[in-house]
Parts: C-alpha cells; structure tokens; sequence
C-alpha cells in the first residue's frame, strides 16, 4: 500500500444545479495510518421515534426481566433485534399529568415527553413549555453538522387553534422545542425533506433549483460529471459504497415522484399533500429512508419522528382496521376495540422494523450506523383509554457505541421520572446536563447486569 498522506475531507459534498448531494464515510476520508478510528471517537446518532395514543400494555409488556425475557406481541416484529434493545418498564412522565389543569392529556403527553415540563394550558400564542432533550444534545453538538436536527412527522398538523380541551395544538403536533416558547413543528412532506437534504446550499441560486425541479431532473443527474470524477479518484471500495449510497437516494428520489404523479387522496375528502405516498406504510418508510441517509452522510445527528401526532385519527384499512385511531383507544374494555388498537401498535413496530433493519445494513467503517446510535421508541401515555402517564411504553434500540448493554428488559420502580433515562442518553452524547423536568439523577441499570 502506498501512503500518501492525503484524505478526501469529510464534508465532501457533490454540486450541481442546484444539488448539494453529501457523501458517505469513505476510507478516503480518513487519513491511511489513522482508519482504525476508535468506537469513541466515532460519531454517536440520538433518535426519538414517537407513536401516539398510547399503547396496549398487555402487548408490549415482555415476561421476564433482564436477558431471559420474552418478546411480546407488539415487540415481535423486532425479533431480529432483540439483541439490539433494551425495554424498559416503570419510567413515568409525572408532568404529563393533570396536576389540576383537568382533561387534555394528550397535549401534555407529547408536550411533556421530551422536555419533562408541565406545559402552559392555553389555546391562545402564549404558549409555555420548556426545551425538549433532542434540542439541548443539538445546540451542543449541532455546529459539527450541516443540520443541528431534523424534526419529522407522518401525520396532518397545525400549531395554532385548540386541538385538546384548552389546549393549543403547538402541543400536540411538537414533541421538539427550541426554547419555552418555540415548537419544532415537524416536517410532514417527504419532497420537503429531501429537498433540505439535497436541495441548494443557501448561495445557490433558488431559480436554478426551482428549473431543475421543474424539468424533473434527478439531483443525480445535475451532479453526474462530479460523480464520474470522484469514482476516478477513489478505490474500489469506496466506489462500492458511494454507488450503493447514490443508488438508495434515487429509490428515495423515485418514490417521491411517484407519490406525487399519484392523484388519489390519502382519504374521502381529504386532499394529499405533494410528495405523500398513498399507503401509510410507504409513507413512514420513505421517512425512515430519509433519517438513514442523513445520518449515513452525517447532515445530522439528531432527529425526532412523529409517526402520528397525539390524538390522531389516522385509520388503518390496510390491515383491517378502519376505525379512526384516537376513538378506538377509548375502547371501555371492549375486547373487540382492545384487539384493534393492539393490530395499529404492532404495524408501527413493524415499519420501525424497518428501519432499524435499514439501521444495522449500514457499515459506517468497522460498525454500523444501528450500533453507534440511541433510538428511543415509546409514547407519551400508556392506557390510552385512562390517558395514563405512568409505567410508559419505552424501547431503547442501539448500543450507542457502547454506552448501552442490550438485550435486556430491565424493570425500574414505579413512577421513576422518565427524565432520569434523557439526562442518562445526553451524557452519552457527550452533553452532560444536571437535571430536566422533574428528574432525580442518571438511570441505573443501562449498562451493567439488571
């Protein structure tokens, strides 16, 4: 091997008309004599993945505690992954809870998840809430990315008006915010998405974009004589990863423009927004794809994901289950209800399957994108029929890059502040922080023998 001391910079990106297409870790990146980078040193991803309206406690719950338990109906679809979770049980959101502001759980549930505060109820713009943990490990390690995060979600939403008995719907669409009184709303629209992504930095012309745009060329296309020229430079190796990178941005590209070619609407009445698929599962994949190539390309370390906003009436025919999914969760004990609400839990444990199986598939040097990353899965309510904020549904899925010891279901006292777990995951981030929300310090138990 011939050693040059030369490396191709990390933050290499490919430009064109309009295109500002990012690169994947190369071994070109890396200086010869330095690739044996070590696991610390290796960049860390935190992910918050958020479904709504609670979860069917009977199947998710796991039998048995530490190594020995046993996956639950819910938790199946991630069979592949058991070794790759830790489930945990007890964690409580107290700040959810009324606390003498009576009915709108669901806006405090997705308000509170991540910020641990009892937010303001109010419908009107003085809004209150606090800053939410995604935020704080972003503003502090955010300027080593193009993007400190990435807000997304897969449902309709609104930040103005009352969503939830008194409630401002800044609360129940938002589980990111930047400060006490700014919501992170997320982006809902996939074409959006990847335009941010891969569209014009911001002293790129915006008309040559929108030309691009309209003539339906690829961003590949406009970047083609750039790719050509770097495959020349590098080794067969790295020009292995950068076609099979390349080649997952047009898929994602080539879904977008079907979904906006397709003329039918998401539901009776109900016009589809530009670039939304019309099956819910391609939707939320496409969305999942979009989270792998940020984080493949490392646009982004942090990124939240809405699978629905809280109080959602998303319905699902597609697996049988036609009834709006906030109602069916108040379902009094009806077995039939009760059945229907487990069918929704576990197709979103399947398409988050999907992405964690995205995850793990991709080498980023010695490892993989799913073992250097902290993805948080869970809601803000537990019995969606009582509106419950304690003994809430939350998987961990990654190492971390060794933070986490996993393939364990560890089971905490009840009511122990869910903040404990964020101050835990934060410092693991390397942003250590002294307290959030109504927490008493780090949890235990993440890494050692339950």
């Amino acid at each position: 091997m011939i050693i040059t001391g030369t490396h191709l910079p990390r933050r290499t990106f490919l430009r064109g008309l309009g295109a500002a297409v990012a690169l994947p870790m190369l071994d070109a990146m890396t200086p010869a004599l330095a690739r044996a980078v070590p696991a610390g040193a290796a960049p860390k991803r935190l992910v918050f993945t958020y479904v709504p309206n609670g979860v069917s406690m009977s199947g998710w719950t796991p039998q048995g505690t530490g190594a020995a338990f046993e996956l639950s109906t819910v938790l199946k679809p991630l069979a592949a992954y058991k070794d790759d979770m830790l489930v945990l049980s007890g964690l409580a959101q107290r700040n959810g809870m009324a606390l003498g502001d009576g009915p709108g759980d669901h806006a405090r549930a997705a308000a509170s998840y991540l910020t641990g505060v009892h937010p303001k109820k109010t419908a009107g713009a003085d809004i209150q809430n606090g800053i939410s943990a995604d935020q704080i490990v972003a503003q502090h390690i955010g300027k080593a990315t193009r993007f400190g995060s990435i807000e997304l979600g897969c449902d309709d939403s609104r930040t103005v008006g009352n969503c939830d008995s008194g409630y401002s719907c800044a609360y129940s669409n938002s589980l990111s915010w930047r400060s006490e009184t700014s919501p992170m709303p997320p982006e809902t629209n996939p074409r959006l998405v990847f335009e941010r992504l891969f569209g014009a930095d911001a002293h790129l012309d915006p008309a040559a974009r929108q030309r691009r745009l309209l003539a339906r060329r690829s961003i590949l296309d406009v970047v083609g004589e750039r790719t050509k020229q770097l495959s020349s430079t590098l080794g067969a190796s790295d020009r292995r990863k950068v076609d099979e990178y390349l080649h997952a941005v047009r898929e994602i590209e080539r879904q977008i423009e079907v979904a906006e070619s397709d003329m039918r609407d998401l539901r009776p009445g109900i016009d589809k927004p530009t670039g939304i698929p019309v099956a819910f599962a391609d939707y939320v994949k496409l969305m999942y794809d979009l989270q792998v190539v940020a984080f493949q390309t490392d646009l982004t370390r942090v990124v939240t994901m809405m699978v629905g906003r809280e109080g959602s009436m998303r319905t699902y025919p597609e697996i049988g289950v036609p009834d709006p999914h906030h109602p069916l969760t108040h379902h009094r004990n009806n077995k039939d209800w009760m059945a229907r609400v487990e069918q929704i839990n576990v197709f979103h444990a399947e398409l988050f399957a999907y992405f964690v199986g995205k995850m793990k598939a991709t080498q980023e040097g010695d490892s993989n994108l799913l073992e250097r990353s902290l993805i948080v899965y869970g809601s803000g309510l537990s019995d969606g029929n009582r509106h419950t904020h304690e003994d809430l549904p939350v998987m961990i899925v990654g190492q971390g890059g060794g933070l986490l010891r996993t393939g364990r279901h560890v089971v905490y006292d009840s009511q122990t502040p869910m903040n404990n777990l964020y101050l835990t995951l934060m410092d693991g981030m390397g942003v250590p922080a002294e307290s959030l929300g109504d927490s008493t310090g780090k949890l235990e138990h993440l890494t050692g023998v339950s």
